[in-house]
């Protein structure tokens, strides 16, 4: 089974841009989100996934992933995927031996700017960059699933 191990932290700045890569387009959308997985579509830069993703809270969850064409993405996203889509462009930054992934959203949720981190082990000790602020890993509200249903524009509580 493959098990994704991952930290979400809301960025405070961004210093994190020197040493970023160039970053690249994400769109993305949700055929099915249930009480125990969802399914997505991904179209990152020039290739496309299906991804399936345990739908537990918190830093572990199972996810399956695999390529399909692009052109079925493209169909997928535009006629069968809940909207509004999630679009963003992500980078990515080496620190302290760990690869963290910013994503800086647009459309109905701009504004929101997140960090990830993927780990090995639950535990594992990490160095943390001064541009990382709240961690929100357990804030439900953080997943793109949710953001399709409760688009980051809504939140009367943003952080």
């Amino acid at each position: 089974m493959a098990v994704e191990i991952e930290r979400k932290y809301l960025v405070i700045n961004d210093d994190w841009r020197e040493g970023a890569d160039q970053g690249t387009l994400f769109r993305q959308g949700y055929l099915l989100g249930s009480e125990k997985s969802s399914v997505r579509v991904r179209i990152e830069g020039e290739q496309a996934n299906l991804n399936i993703k345990s739908a537990t809270l918190g830093i572990r969850r199972s996810e399956f992933e695999y390529p399909i064409p692009l052109a079925d993405a493209e169909e997928i996203l535009n006629t069968l995927c809940e909207k509004p889509l999630i679009e963003k462009h992500r980078y990515h930054i080496s620190y302290a031996g760990h690869l963290w992934e910013i994503d800086i959203f647009s459309g109905d949720n701009a504004g929101l700017v997140v960090a990830e981190v993927e780990l090995e082990d639950e535990n594992e000790a990490f160095s943390m960059p001064a541009w990382i602020g709240k961690e929100v890993s357990n804030d439900h509200r953080y997943y793109n699933v949710c953001l399709v249903k409760h688009p980051y524009k809504d939140w009367k509580d943003k952080v």
